[in-house]
């Protein structure tokens, strides 16, 4: 059993070498450790503090290209250096390390796909009131649209297997957290949170750069990829709420003009219009349903195609491996 650990990086020389100090070097369960830094374009030291930490693979991207590509791209990097469980870790040492064992438990004793850490974000003292109420609300909305219970949306500490991490696609630029819990929720991966410990804030969040930004793009990235995954059910919704406002407007014209009151005609073409655009959502919604059909033929043909690869194809070039 071959555990890799994977740090996506981003201008992190100041932490990144106490945050591989504290990973472990042995856990029950695991046969090998390894430990793998995506370097997502970092302009300062983070490449020789990583070399000098004594990593084991350095993925080194050309330019930055956010954190959800560098998750990706540490994903399929272990993925090729053999890892059946894979970690993912933050490089400015929010997590503790010591926790991985808790951390892969579920999945050693095989009834979980992908386990998640929960900092408890209720009680977390380094979030303000304001951000801890924002965080439970923002995972309850993410639980409702995944279809499963989310305590902390936003956690960047998981641990993936091999056949869920080869399964995984990230479509989003911004991060990886939202759309994964979406996504394995629609797909029914056994996702697990464990309880997990942080250490004290080194640095402001860089994803988190406003509290209405935040939301606006936490937001948009809920929608989309609800839409993208359940198109049924939002098209159908949106498109039965016009109907049934059309219905209403209609039997009220329908009321008056059985009184023998004049008029109302805007009350009839508002009805009509809304009726005809709501049958044409629910259509729209059909075809978005068969796009989503073809979509998972082609997730399967990749997922397949991953497969092959990793069975026949040498690591990247760009995997530098003490």
């Amino acid at each position: 059993m071959k555990l890799i650990i994977q740090i996506p990086c981003y201008n992190e020389e100041a932490t990144l070498s106490q945050t591989v100090r504290d990973l472990p070097r042995a856990l029950a369960g695991v046969d090998e450790i390894e430990y793998l830094v995506v370097d997502d374009g970092s302009t300062d030291r983070t490449n020789e503090v990583a070399w000098n930490s004594g990593v084991h693979h350095i993925i080194r991207l050309g330019r930055n290209c956010g954190l959800a590509y560098a998750f990706l791209s540490g994903l399929e990097a272990a993925l090729r250096a053999g890892a059946d469980i894979i970690v993912n870790t933050d490089a400015d040492n929010q997590y503790r390390g010591e926790d991985i064992g808790r951390l892969i438990q579920p999945i050693l004793e095989g009834w979980a796909d992908i386990v998640i850490g929960d900092r408890g974000v209720a009680a977390l003292e380094c979030f303000s009131p304001l951000k801890r109420l924002l965080h439970c609300w923002g995972s309850w909305v993410v639980g409702r649209a995944a279809g499963i219970p989310v305590p902390d949306a936003t956690s960047g500490f998981r641990a993936f297997t091999r056949e869920s991490a080869l399964r995984l696609t990230v479509l989003s630029d911004y991060t990886y957290t939202l759309e994964t819990l979406i996504q394995a929720g629609a797909r029914r991966v056994a996702v697990v949170y464990v309880p997990v410990r942080t250490n004290p804030q080194t640095r402001q969040s860089r994803l988190v750069r406003s509290i209405p930004s935040f939301l606006a793009i936490s937001a948009v990235t809920i929608l989309r990829f609800y839409t993208m995954y359940r198109p049924l059910q939002v098209f159908a919704a949106v498109g039965g709420t016009l109907i049934a406002g059309g219905v209403v407007l209609g039997l009220r014209f329908l009321y008056f003009f059985c009184q023998g009151v004049p008029g109302h005609l805007q009350s009839l073409i508002l009805a009509a219009i809304l009726t005809i655009v709501g049958f044409q959502v629910c259509l729209i919604g059909l075809i978005a349903d068969l796009v989503q059909l073809n979509r998972k033929m082609l997730e399967e043909t990749l997922y397949r195609m991953r497969q092959w690869e990793l069975g026949r194809l040498p690591p990247a070039e760009r995997d530098e491996t003490h």
